[in-house]
């Protein structure tokens, strides 16, 4: 559990900021989500470095849920 820390640190803080009015996040994916009328290559940068702390932690934990049932189904 303590190899996840760093990720979760970084989704907290980096994948957050700034925290008002919304985390950025949250923003930047409702404008995808909404169809991204008006926005730039920094935009989709900046999405990019926000939402990698939470793709790098997503990943993480997939990889070890594979692992888990792979070593439970003995392959």
């Amino acid at each position: 559990m303590t190899r996840y820390l760093p990720f979760v640190l970084a989704c907290l803080t980096l994948g957050l900021a700034p925290f008002s009015p919304e985390p950025h996040i949250l923003g930047k994916l409702r404008w995808v989500l909404g169809g991204a009328a008006g926005m730039g290559a920094l935009d989709f940068f900046d999405l990019a470095l926000h939402g990698l702390p939470w793709i790098l932690l997503l990943a993480m934990i997939g990889y070890d849920v594979l692992r888990a049932l792979r070593r439970r189904r003995g392959a």
